[in-house]
């Protein structure tokens, strides 16, 4: 955490911008302000940016599970030798979500050491949230809507969670979940005025979001945001006070009833 935190700290090349981290605590404090905000579940989303590391964070985060219960089991993984048996393994101990980060680990999703792994959280029916949008900084080579309509493709009842909405290739991205019944989309850092400086939704993609509202959930990336947690809550609810569309049923699906129905912890 406080090598993530020095990278923010120099807006390193992945980041590009000032982000001062607004929860820069220890484990115990960050765990008690969830809990103080009503927070009921929350994920522990961990991601890999070199080979050798996956298992480890991976380990991490289902022992923080297994101590505190409203923590969701939560595993990532990393193109690499054995990441088939990795995730098997973290199954078996009961992982419910995955989560990998595509521009920082500088790496296809479509990579052939990864087909094997599609496959068996598609027939799983395990989420996994993907960062493969290319905001805040993109990297061609692995970031955008390609990458992940290859994978789907080829497992087209992948539940993904695209991370960010996708930002910026949100209208690519939507459209994805319009042909793949199990995509979704999470709000992470979505709407608030941080994001909408540098990645706005547009305003025409409104109407196709409120289509799908079953299939977008909440994100929040805490603590790693440079700004409070409820900044987040209060841009989606403006969404609502433009829209009735995003009225306070919308908002109970994507801030509770989605994701329970999604991973069912």
């Amino acid at each position: 955490m406080r090598r993530v935190w020095a990278h923010f700290d120099t807006a390193g090349p992945l980041v590009g911008r000032p982000w001062p981290i607004e929860y820069r605590w220890d484990q115990d404090r960050r765990l008690a302000h969830l809990r103080q905000m009503g927070v009921r579940r929350f994920t522990a989303l961990t991601y890999a940016h070199r080979p050798g590391m996956a298992s480890d964070l991976t380990d991490f985060a289902l022992n923080l599970s297994a101590s505190e219960p409203d923590c969701i089991p939560s595993a990532t993984f990393f193109p690499e030798d054995g990441v088939l048996a990795q995730v098997h393994s973290a199954l078996e101990r009961g992982a419910r979500v995955f989560k990998i980060h595509a521009q920082v680990g500088g790496f296809d999703l479509r990579a052939p050491a990864l087909d094997a792994v599609w496959g068996l959280l598609a027939d799983t029916a395990t989420p996994v949230i993907v960062h493969v949008g290319s905001s805040p900084v993109p990297r061609e080579a692995f970031t955008g809507p390609d990458k992940l309509q290859g994978v789907l493709r080829r497992h087209p009842q992948l539940t993904a969670v695209v991370a960010h909405m996708g930002a910026p290739e949100y209208p690519e991205f939507l459209t994805l979940a319009e042909r793949y019944p199990r995509v979704h989309l999470d709000t992470t850092m979505a709407f608030t005025d941080f994001f909408e400086q540098a990645a706005p939704f547009p305003k025409n993609l409104l109407p196709r979001l409120s289509a799908m509202p079953d299939r977008v959930v909440l994100g929040s990336d805490f603590p790693n945001i440079p700004y409070p947690y409820v900044r987040q809550l209060e841009a989606l609810q403006r969404l609502g006070e433009r829209d009735p569309r995003f009225d306070d049923d919308w908002l109970r699906g994507v801030c509770w009833f989605n994701a329970q129905k999604l991973i069912g912890y």
